[in-house]
């Protein structure tokens, strides 16, 4: 099977009424273990140990987001024979949350502290802070100018979400990845920045399954793309609330992906 992806996706507004989507990725092909309705761990644990053992031998990873249910799952039907790799895209949207809620405040400050006409030259600021620096334009570059003029904090933070996103992006063994997020830490620490206080408890916490990705460079991708089509057949049919006509939308619906028999 290669890896194994674990996710869930709410059949309600509001994040009501999970399911738990299983799905394998296995030579290009992905496969749709099963849909489990909730996310209970022993639901999940079930259906892992329900895998024949000729099948397990197959698996190389398990990716996940940090739901604790699901990891735990994992760790008591593998043990530590197969690792979880946390999914890299859930860690930068952790990390960039802090820079954005800095950004709110900061905004909300120089909206009362600057002349109308200097608070326009801010214009754009939260989508040119959340695009990868490579994109910018010449336009973003001078809005991003103004912005670091009257806030300084925020090009500090900009900066460090840069640094990890770059560590992220560079060719490290699991070893040096982890040193050099180690000392992005420390860094953080000492700027005296408070907006990744939340994320630095998160990495002190997963840091071993947040590190497993420069392994084989292996995210959760597979089942984001996946998980927005069932979101998209969900809509189509203005929801679907039983476990097993979503299933079999699935299953009609979707070409191209195998099931788990």
């Amino acid at each position: 099977m290669d890896e194994i992806g674990i996710d869930e996706i709410s059949l309600k507004k509001g994040h009501k009424d999970f399911v738990t989507i299983v799905t394998a990725h296995t030579g290009g092909n992905i496969i749709i273990l099963t849909v489990l309705k909730g996310r209970k761990k022993s639901m999940v644990k079930a259906f892992l140990s329900s895998i024949p053992k000729r099948l397990r031998k197959t698996i190389l990873t398990v990716c996940s987001d940090m739901y604790e249910g699901y990891i735990n799952a994992v760790r008591e039907v593998f043990g530590d024979d197969i690792p979880i790799v946390l999914d890299r895209f859930h860690i930068a949207k952790l990390y960039r949350k802090g820079l954005d809620e800095l950004r709110k405040r900061e905004m909300k400050r120089l909206k009362k502290e600057l002349p109308k006409e200097e608070y326009k030259k801010l214009k754009g600021a939260m989508w040119i802070l959340r695009r990868d620096i490579e994109e910018l334009t010449d336009e973003d570059l001078e809005v991003l100018k103004w912005l670091f003029r009257y806030s300084p904090i925020l090009e500090l933070a900009y900066k460090l979400c840069n640094e990890l996103t770059a560590i992220f992006d560079g060719d490290y063994s699991k070893r040096e990845a982890e040193r050099k997020i180690n000392r992005w830490n420390k860094r953080v620490i000492k700027s005296g920045l408070t907006c990744f206080n939340s994320f630095l408890v998160t990495l002190d916490k997963w840091m071993d399954g947040i590190t497993n990705y420069f392994i084989n460079r292996q995210t959760s991708g597979f089942v984001e793309g996946f998980n927005n089509k069932i979101k998209v057949i969900k809509r189509r049919c203005y929801g679907i609330l039983n476990v097993k006509h979503l299933f079999q939308r699935i299953h009609l619906d979707l070409e191209g992906y195998s099931f788990f028999a």
